[in-house]
């Protein structure tokens, strides 16, 4: 029984890669459960018709392994950093470079969000997550005055077209680098108070 259990998971887990794998490349409209099969090496598409309820449970389970992934690459580095200023420039430095290490689970999300309605709780919770580290950071002092819901929905979109342009340009981890770097200057600049001079 431990046997099949463990075979069943791992076609389950290799069913999910594929299908994040095909999004990526060809986009969530061409993602059939066919095309999905053959990249998985399946010889039909009723191993996934056994595994999945359907083609949303499919979706489902590509987003919560993919947040998983990206989890797992950003979060160590966030936790690491001390400090609002130093968190912030981690997550927004994190999340840039992000498109380098898992190029394929940040494509497949962005088409999955975008083109297929599916719901990301890391994705939907940032603007969330962002207006609150403002608040406590303007409490702290390490923020200046300025509206934390604005400028909560400036950042993530910002950071949203940064990232969505660098997945679709393919670009290097070396030009990634600098971009991450380049954007949290800028939002570290614009959040700090103005009795710092402007500077952090």
């Amino acid at each position: 029984m431990r046997a099949r259990t463990f075979t069943e998971s791992g076609r389950r887990a290799q069913i999910v890669r594929a299908a994040i794998e095909v999004i990526a490349e060809a986009g969530y409209a061409m993602a059939s459960f066919s095309r999905i099969a053959k990249h998985a090496g399946l010889s039909s598409t009723g191993m996934i018709s056994y595994h999945f309820a359907g083609k949303d449970d499919l979706l489902a389970a590509c987003v919560t392994e993919i947040e998983e992934v990206t989890g797992a690459f950003m979060q160590p580095r966030i936790d690491g950093a001390t400090g609002h200023v130093a968190q912030l420039r981690a997550y927004v430095e994190a999340n840039v470079e992000l498109v380098g290490e898992h190029p394929a689970e940040v494509r497949a999300l962005i088409d999955l969000v975008k083109n297929a309605g599916s719901q990301s709780a890391a994705v939907n919770g940032r603007l969330a997550l962002f207006e609150e580290h403002f608040r406590t950071g303007q409490a702290a002092g390490v923020f200046g005055a300025f509206d934390a819901r604005t400028a909560a929905l400036s950042f993530t979109a910002g950071l949203d077209a940064v990232v969505a342009t660098a997945a679709a340009a393919g670009t290097e981890p070396a030009e990634l680098a600098r971009l991450g770097r380049e954007l949290a200057d800028l939002y570290v600049r614009a959040t700090a108070p103005e009795t710092a001079g402007g500077s952090q």
